[in-house]
């Protein structure tokens, strides 16, 4: 069953077109991974599944677990159930760990309003405690201010205040290994299959091939705002995409 269907989105920014009928499909459950090289779109789109301005999709759909999320508002996509790691973290630096995670307290305010004007269901959020327990460090450092973490460690924590999100069930991560050591991305990446191995659906942005293949069940090679070539991991690592790809 598919969880998100893009249906031939074409995306904007002011008069730059961008995406160029990018279609996809994620199943519930899988890891996928939308790979390519720098400028290719991969960013604009994330930011037009999760609503978030801009880009502006002009034509084609986004569903999402049985609704047509095209022209829902960025906070209704999240509270419906898509929670994304940006590129570049984003976190309140001079809030500690422990304050960071809390902050989500806020967002299931939102959550409770959402879901009596939807009368949707929806699943626990993620107590602090389970974070702990998945991303050990961050409880280590719960004291400390978020913007004295290593690149590592605050990529831990941007990732485990998404999974503080009501209802979550997808996860998106942008470029979650960008910029870090060899031996950080390993930690990282560990971190993402021990989230998928409870059973959430992920969507990893990624350049690092290596890594993204070693995590992902199926990927999408996206240039120049179009998908060039899908398949599973299998198929992908048979074709020669050099010519997309950083590899």
């Amino acid at each position: 069953m598919s969880l998100l269907e893009v249906d031939d989105i074409h995306s904007y920014y002011g008069p730059s077109h961008i995406l160029r009928g990018v279609t996809m499909e994620i199943e519930e459950g899988e890891v996928a991974t939308l790979l390519g090289r720098n400028g290719a779109g991969k960013t604009t789109t994330v930011r037009s599944i999760a609503g978030t301005e801009p880009p502006e999709i002009r034509s084609g759909a986004v569903r999402f677990d049985g609704n047509d999320i095209t022209d829902w508002p960025a906070d209704d996509i999240a509270m419906g159930g898509i929670g994304v790691v940006p590129e570049g973290r984003r976190l309140f630096t001079e809030l500690t760990v422990e304050e960071n995670l809390e902050m989500s307290k806020i967002t299931r305010g939102k959550w409770n309003t959402f879901r009596r004007r939807s009368n949707g269901g929806g699943s626990a959020t993620m107590e602090i405690d389970e974070l702990y327990e998945l991303f050990p460090r961050l409880e280590e450092r719960k004291g400390q201010k978020s913007g004295t973490l290593s690149g590592g460690e605050q990529q831990m924590l941007s990732i485990a205040r998404t999974l503080r999100l009501p209802n979550l069930k997808l996860l998106m991560l942008d470029e979650p290994t960008e910029g870090l050591a060899p031996q950080i991305v390993q930690t990282v990446s560990e971190s993402i299959r021990r989230i998928s191995d409870q059973g959430l659906t992920v969507l990893l942005i990624e350049q690092n091939v290596r890594e993204a293949m070693k995590l992902a069940d199926r990927g999408f090679v996206l240039d120049q705002g179009e998908i060039v070539y899908q398949g599973t991991v299998e198929e992908l690592e048979n074709e020669d995409l050099d010519e997309y790809l950083v590899v």
